[in-house]
C-alpha cells in the first residue's frame, strides 16, 4: 500500500496529512504550532505526529509554506546584486536593492537591439559586488521579446562570480520591464533560503528512510517539482491560501466554490470554478512589491484567530495585530496563569492597543540590534516571563514610552500576549484546547470596560468575526462594491440577506463555530468539510501538475529578414506583412499568419511536454489544451496580436475514485478567465 504525505507550513500552525494512494482516503491527519523563524522545525514534528505505519510507505510528499511571503515582507531576503539593461526610470524613492546598476542595452518591442549591450559595465560591477551578494539578477529591456542581452549577462556573471543569477524572461513573459525586474530581484532574494529549506526536507525524509518525491505548491494552485521550485521560489508566495482553496474542493467534491479560511493571523477568500483556481488579472502585490507572479485572486483581511481584542473609550476592536492567545499563554508559560490573576489593570486613560488589562509582553529570541535608549530601558526589564504594561512602569519607576514598546514589537524582539478571538471561543465553549481559566479571566477584564458580562464580550467578538467574514466574501464575489454598501447588506435591518448561489466552504481550526452566524449574515450553502481545521495540508498535496505557456503573435510592416523567410520571398520584403513570434525560447518571424500560429502552438505544446516530463509526468497523463486571444482591427483582416496559450495539466499522482476528487481541470475550465491576460500595459 502507499501512502501520499500532505504538509501546510503556515503562520500559526504546520499541518499534516496522510493519504491513501489507492482511493483518496485520509488516514491521518495533525496539526502542531509553526516554529519561528525557520518553519522545519514544525515540519518534523508533523512528520513525527502521524502514524509511522504510513509514513514508511509515503511515495510523495506536497508542501505548502509561508517562507517566500513572509521572508520578503519581512525584509529578510539575502543580498543580491541587481542588473538593469535598457531605457529604465527607477522611482524616486529608488530600487529596493542595495547594489544595482543600470547599463546600456536592451530591445524594441519587435525584439531588435536598442543599443548594444555594456558587457565591460556588466564586468565591473559583478566585479565590484560578488563578495557582498549572495546571488545576481538581470532585467532588460522588452526582454520578454528577445532575451539575447540577459542570456549574455547570465553567462558572464556566471563565469566570474559561480553565483547564481535569475533573469526577468525566465519568469513572466509579459510586459513591463520594472515589474519584471522587481520579480527578479526577489526571486534572487529568495534562492538561498528556499534552498537550505528544500534540503532540510528532503534529508529529514531521508532520514527516515522514506522514498518519496517532493514537490511544492505554487501560488496558483499548481504543483512543481523540486528544480522548478529552486530556481522560481517567487511562485510559491500566497501557497497558503492556494492550499486551501484547492483543498476546499477536494473534502467538498464541489468543482465550483468559494472558500472562507479563517488562520492565526488573516482571513482569505477565494473561488475555484469548474475546478480551476480563479487567478488575478494582476500580478501577486507583496510587501508593498507588484510582481508579475501569476496567484489567484483572493481578499484577505488581518482578522484571525490570533488577532487581539483590545478595548479604548468604551468599544472593542479586533487587530490588525497578531498575539499570542492567553488561554495558549497560560500553557507555554509556566507560571503565567498566576501572574495574569494577580495582575493589575491600567488607568482607562492610558488604554491604546499596546496598553491593555489582557496584554503582556515577552521577548521572543532574536537579538537586538541598534534600539534607541528608551527601547533599550523596555527591554531590559522584559525577560523570559511575560510581564505587563504596569509591571515595566513598576521596575522602571517611570511611565514606559508607548512608542518604544511598540518599536520593540514591530523589530520583531518582543511578542504581545493578550484577548483573542480563539479565548472568546473557549468562553462560549466552542473551542477548548489550551486554558480556559486564562481566557475567562482576559474576558472579565475587558467586561469591566465594557460593562458587560463576560460571555457579552465572548459573543460580541464571535459576531464581529463572523461579519467580517461574511464581508469578506461579498466584497470578493462583488469587486468594487463600497464597504459602506457591504455593511448595509449585512445590517440585517432590510428584510433581506445577500444570497450567495455557489456553496461557501469553510476551513481552518475551530471555524466551525463561525458557521450559525455566517448562516444569519448571508444566504447560502454554508459547508463545513471533515478535516476542515487540515484543509490546507490536503490542498498541498492535491493540487494539479499545471503549466501555462502563452505566446504573443504580432503582425509588423517593416521589411524582414530570418531563417523562416525564403531569398525569393525577401525580394518583396517590403510588400508583405510579417509576424513575429514571441516565444520563452526567443523571436522567430514569418510570412503566414497560419504558418506563425502552427509554429506558436507547436513551441507551446513542446514546452509543455519538456516541462511535464521533468516533473515526473508521462504522456498519458498530460492533457493540453490551446487557445487563442485575438485583438482585430477590421473585420476580415488578419489579427494585429494574437496570444496563445497553451495549458498542460497532469492527472493527480493520487490514483483515487473518479467520484472522490472532483475533475479539476476540465476542458471548459481552460478559456476560462484564469487563462486570459491584458494586452495593456508597456
Amino acid at each position: 500500500m502507499q501512502y501520499s504525505l500532505g504538509i501546510d507550513a503556515g503562520g500559526t500552525f504546520t499541518d499534516g496529512v496522510i493519504i491513501r494512494d489507492s482511493d483518496g482516503v485520509i488516514l491521518d491527519a495533525t496539526k502542531v504550532l509553526t516554529t519561528y523563524p525557520d518553519p522545519i522545525g514544525g515540519i518534523k514534528k508533523v512528520i513525527d505526529s502521524l502514524n509511522s505505519d504510513y509514513v514508511k510507505d509515503v511515495k510523495l510528499v506536497s508542501v505548502s509554506t509561508t517562507l517566500s511571503t513572509n521572508t520578503i515582507l519581512e525584509d529578510t531576503g539575502f543580498p543580491v546584486g541587481v542588473i538593469l539593461v535598457g531605457d529604465y526610470v527607477i522611482p524616486k524613492e529608488g530600487f529596493p536593492a542595495d547594489y544595482y546598476v543600470r547599463l546600456s542595452g536592451g530591445h524594441t518591442s519587435n525584439g531588435e537591439e536598442a543599443a548594444p549591450l555594456d558587457e565591460d559595465g556588466v564586468k565591473q560591477f559583478a566585479l565590484e559586488v560578488k563578495d557582498h551578494v549572495a546571488a545576481f539578477s538581470v532585467s532588460s529591456f522588452f526582454s520578454n521579446r528577445n532575451s539575447e542581452h540577459e542570456l549574455r549577462v547570465k553567462q558572464i556573471i556566471r563565469e566570474l562570480t559561480g553565483l547564481p543569477v535569475v533573469c526577468g524572461h525566465e519568469l513572466s513573459q509579459e510586459v513591463g520591464a520594472y515589474d519584471r525586474a522587481i520579480t527578479a530581484y526577489l526571486n534572487a532574494q529568495l534562492l538561498p533560503i528556499t534552498h537550505k529549506f528544500i534540503q532540510s526536507i528532503m534529508t529529514d525524509i531521508k532520514s527516515r528512510g522514506i522514498d518519496a518525491n517532493l514537490l511544492m505548491l505554487k501560488c496558483d494552485g499548481s504543483v512543481v517539482g523540486m528544480d522548478e521550485a529552486l530556481e522560481r521560489p517567487i511562485e510559491s508566495i500566497f501557497s497558503g491560501p492556494a492550499a486551501s482553496l484547492v483543498g476546499a474542493a477536494f473534502l467538498t467534491k464541489y468543482d465550483t466554490c468559494a472558500m472562507v479560511d479563517v488562520g492565526g493571523t488573516s482571513t482569505d477568500v477565494a473561488l475555484i470554478r469548474n475546478g480551476v483556481p480563479e487567478l488575478s488579472d494582476q500580478g501577486a502585490i507583496v510587501g508593498g512589491w507588484k510582481t508579475m507572479v501569476k496567484a489567484i485572486r483572493m481578499e484577505t483581511s488581518a482578522t484571525g484567530g490570533d488577532s487581539h481584542v483590545w478595548v479604548e473609550n468604551q468599544k472593542f476592536y479586533i487587530g490588525p495585530r497578531r498575539v499570542i492567545p492567553l488561554c495558549r499563554a497560560a500553557v507555554e508559560y509556566t507560571g503565567f496563569l498566576d501572574r495574569l490573576k494577580e495582575s493589575k489593570s491600567p488607568s482607562r486613560k492610558l488604554l491604546c492597543e499596546n496598553v491593555q488589562p489582557t496584554k503582556f509582553f515577552v521577548r521572543t529570541g532574536l537579538r537586538p540590534l541598534e534600539l534607541s535608549r528608551t527601547e533599550d530601558e523596555i527591554y531590559d526589564v522584559i525577560q523570559g516571563m511575560p510581564v505587563s504594561y504596569v509591571d515595566i512602569f513598576q521596575r522602571l519607576k517611570k511611565q514606559p514610552s508607548v512608542r518604544a514598546l511598540d518599536g520593540l514589537i514591530q523589530k520583531r524582539l518582543v511578542q504581545s500576549i493578550g484577548f483573542t478571538p480563539t479565548d472568546a471561543l473557549h468562553v462560549l465553549g466552542n473551542f477548548r484546547t489550551w486554558e480556559t481559566e486564562a481566557s475567562m479571566i482576559g474576558a472579565e477584564r475587558l467586561a469591566k470596560q465594557l460593562r458587560v458580562s463576560k460571555e457579552d464580550v465572548a459573543t460580541m467578538v464571535k459576531q464581529k468575526v463572523a461579519k467580517n467574514m461574511a464581508s469578506d466574501l461579498v466584497s470578493y464575489l462583488v469587486e468594487g462594491i463600497p464597504q459602506t454598501v457591504v455593511d448595509q447588506m449585512l445590517a440585517g435591518d432590510n428584510y433581506t440577506r445577500f444570497k450567495v448561489e455557489t456553496p461557501v466552504v469553510l476551513l481552518g481550526g475551530p471555524v466551525v463555530a463561525y458557521k450559525e452566524e455566517m448562516e444569519k449574515l448571508i444566504d447560502a450553502n454554508i459547508v463545513v468539510p471533515e478535516h476542515a481545521s487540515v484543509g490546507n495540508a490536503v490542498g498541498a498535496l492535491v493540487g494539479k501538475g499545471i503549466k501555462r505557456v502563452e505566446i504573443l503573435i504580432k503582425r509588423d510592416f517593416a521589411p524582414i529578414t530570418g531563417e523562416n523567410v525564403t531569398d525569393e520571398e525577401l525580394k518583396n520584403a517590403k510588400e508583405v506583412i510579417s509576424y513575429f513570434v514571441f516565444t520563452p525560447e526567443g523571436r522567430s518571424i514569418f510570412l503566414d499568419y497560419m504558418g506563425a500560429f502552427e509554429f506558436a502552438r507547436e513551441t507551446g505544446k513542446k514546452i509543455i511536454m519538456d516541462y511535464m516530463k521533468a516533473a515526473g509526468y508521462s504522456k498519458d497523463e498530460v492533457e493540453i489544451e490551446v487557445t487563442k486571444k485575438e485583438l482585430m482591427v477590421r473585420e476580415g483582416e488578419e489579427p494585429v496580436e494574437s496570444k496563445v496559450i497553451v495549458v498542460g495539466i497532469g492527472t493527480s499522482k493520487l490514483v483515487v475514485e473518479k467520484d472522490v476528487i472532483p475533475d479539476y481541470m476540465r476542458k471548459k475550465a481552460i478559456s476560462s478567465r484564469s487563462a486570459e491576460s491584458s494586452y495593456s500595459g508597456k
